[in-house]
């Protein structure tokens, strides 16, 4: 089985977490103080050099106020356009 980080997948949801956190108007470095991280943390995710697990996944959620199951919810979309949902 192919690594997660190296699925269309995967790139949809970098992409989503970027989009809300621009959305958010936070810049990289505000919102890895909101998480408590260096920037880099935030950069390396953004750019898949970072593997995020659901509990970050849901912190990640909750400083860019949106629910978690807000977030999975359109991601499923996401993919469903893309023609890969389950």
């Amino acid at each position: 089985m192919v690594s997660s980080i190296h699925r269309d997948e995967y790139v949809v949801l970098l992409r989503l977490l970027r989009h809300y956190r621009m959305e958010s108007g936070l810049t990289q470095g505000q919102f890895a103080n909101a998480l408590e991280r260096p920037q880099s943390f935030v950069s390396d995710m953004e750019r898949g050099f970072r593997r995020i697990d659901l509990i970050q996944l849901r912190d990640i959620c909750e400083v860019l106020n949106i629910s978690l199951l807000d977030f999975i919810t359109r991601f499923e979309a996401d993919l469903s356009g893309l023609g890969q949902s389950k």
